[in-house]
């Protein structure tokens, strides 16, 4: 049995959870926690993995056909 691929782009989306500020990347993130000038802090991480996969037709019988 041969296994299908099906075509699908993946976009991660890095999160401040309690602002809602994306940021570019995870070292974004990072800077603004390191950052004194903001009251960011670790806990605040919060990732998203967004998962987009191409339109497919499917084709099959059913029994009473």
């Amino acid at each position: 049995m041969a296994i299908q691929r099906i075509p699908a782009k993946a976009v991660e989306i890095v999160k401040n959870k309690r602002t809602g500020k994306v940021y570019a990347d995870k070292a974004e993130f990072d800077a603004d926690v390191a950052d004194p000038n903001t009251d960011t802090v670790a806990d605040d991480f919060r990732q998203d993995l967004e998962i987009t996969v191409a339109k497919l037709t499917l084709f099959g019988k059913t029994k009473d056909e």
